[in-house]
């Protein structure tokens, strides 16, 4: 393609934060720099908005995790006491699940996109929550989205426009590593020289579907036109990588973690993944991620069957997940950002695919979101025999990160119940 950067240049950086850097037509905004926070009217429309989605795949105790009571007064319930310091930055949500997603274990390929019916023949995914913000903001940072999981397997939360599913980064030391590694030259020069090669591979797929495009039926040719649209993105993304190549990777005093790859650790492996996340959003160097913590290791403990002894043991595990969810939310509140709390600025979707994993329920699902500048501190009690679209949920997600959408997926308006701070 055209405006090839040259091997030892490097793009300017404007100090101005509406400058841009513009290359091959794409237009990368350069990220949020608190030292020119003054040149905005003011710190809400300097500070960026940030959003986490995090899934466990084994469901949830629901005795333990749903309130008594609602609105502001609930009383917490032993899974919600362990993030009492963040009760007024927190949202609990019941009677809600994602329509027509069922399929027991299958529904966990659907919980960022809220397509129907995984279990079916057939079946292909639509584009991920996480995924759709990206196209919408993810050139304002180096990486558009991060995809994480906490799994030995091939399992991820993220998918493109066209259904593919995004392959996610499992080793938290080498998300560190790419985050803030820089590398020499020649590593440089050979990162550039594999997404050139990558853009030169996505020119030859798009040669050749333009000329299948004209034998193709008219249905055909919607499902192509939405499969080019995913190529174009990634084309899009692959040049915007090719440019942050030549720009200085951030510095941090943090050490990197070290390597745990045993599945029976997956609270530790998360902690570990959770540091690397709140270093991320802290640096800016990406405002969107998704991670799939798996906990199919306890799978057989899931299905209790109300026996005390498993019942506590299953307990026991969840206990430490809270856990190390309280210890990222408090990483994140108390990060500061021109007086106010990184926290604030980021929205973190906590949840599963299943309200029940002892009957592979996927209705009533245990799901909370903190932060990112709502009117927190309640319990949205729904219907629990008649669920409320948690993928309105999304829409209000989409809303406060300035993503002008009315719909995603099946939800049809924003969540009822749930309003932006106005500060």
């Amino acid at each position: 393609m055209a405006n090839e950067p040259r091997p030892n240049s490097r793009p300017s950086i404007a100090v101005n934060r509406r400058s841009a850097i513009r290359a091959s037509g794409v237009c990368l905004a350069l990220p949020w720099l608190e030292s020119r926070a003054s040149e905005n009217s003011t710190a809400e429309q300097a500070l960026p908005r940030r959003m986490v989605c995090i899934e466990t795949n084994m469901g949830i105790l629901p005795r333990y995790f749903f309130p008594e009571g609602e609105g502001k007064n609930y009383q917490a319930s032993s899974y919600l006491s362990r993030l009492s310091k963040h009760r007024e930055q927190t949202t609990i949500f019941s009677g809600v699940s994602l329509p027509g997603v069922t399929g027991g274990h299958a529904a966990q390929k659907c919980f960022l996109t809220g397509t129907p019916h995984p279990e079916r023949g057939g079946f292909r995914n639509g584009v991920s929550l996480d995924q759709f913000a990206a196209e919408q903001i993810g050139s304002e940072t180096r990486f558009p989205s991060m995809t994480l999981a906490i799994t030995n397997e091939n399992a991820t939360l993220s998918y493109t426009r066209s259904g593919a599913p995004i392959p996610s980064q499992k080793n938290p030391r080498q998300l560190f590593q790419q985050l803030f590694v820089q590398g020499d030259a020649r590593e440089i020069e050979a990162r550039v020289e594999s997404l050139r090669q990558g853009r030169s591979t996505l020119d030859f797929v798009t040669e050749q579907t333009k000329r299948l495009h004209q034998q193709l039926s008219h249905a055909d040719r919607s499902t192509m036109d939405q499969y080019q649209t995913a190529v174009r993105d990634l084309e899009r993304r692959l040049l915007a990588a090719q440019e942050w190549e030549y720009r200085p990777k951030p510095k941090v005093t943090a050490d990197p973690p070290p390597e745990n790859n045993d599945p029976r650790q997956f609270v530790e492996r998360s902690k570990l993944t959770y540091d690397v996340m709140a270093l991320a959003l802290q640096t800016d160097s990406t405002r969107i991620i998704s991670l799939f913590i798996d906990t199919t290791v306890i799978h057989n403990i899931t299905h209790h069957g109300n026996r005390p002894e498993v019942l506590a043991e299953l307990k026991g595990h969840e206990e430490r997940q809270f856990d190390a969810l309280n210890d990222f939310l408090t990483t994140l509140s108390e990060h500061q950002e021109s007086g106010r709390s990184l926290l604030q600025q980021t929205m973190v979707l906590y949840g599963t695919c299943m309200g029940s994993a002892n009957s592979h329920s996927n209705v009533n699902l245990p799901v909370l979101l903190a932060g990112g500048g709502f009117q927190h501190g309640q319990h949205l009690a729904f219907d629990t025999d008649n669920n409320y679209p948690m993928s309105n949920l999304y829409v209000s997600m989409l809303q406060r990160l300035g993503i002008e959408v009315d719909e995603f997926s099946t939800g049809r308006g924003t969540m009822r119940g749930l309003e932006f701070l106005n500060s």
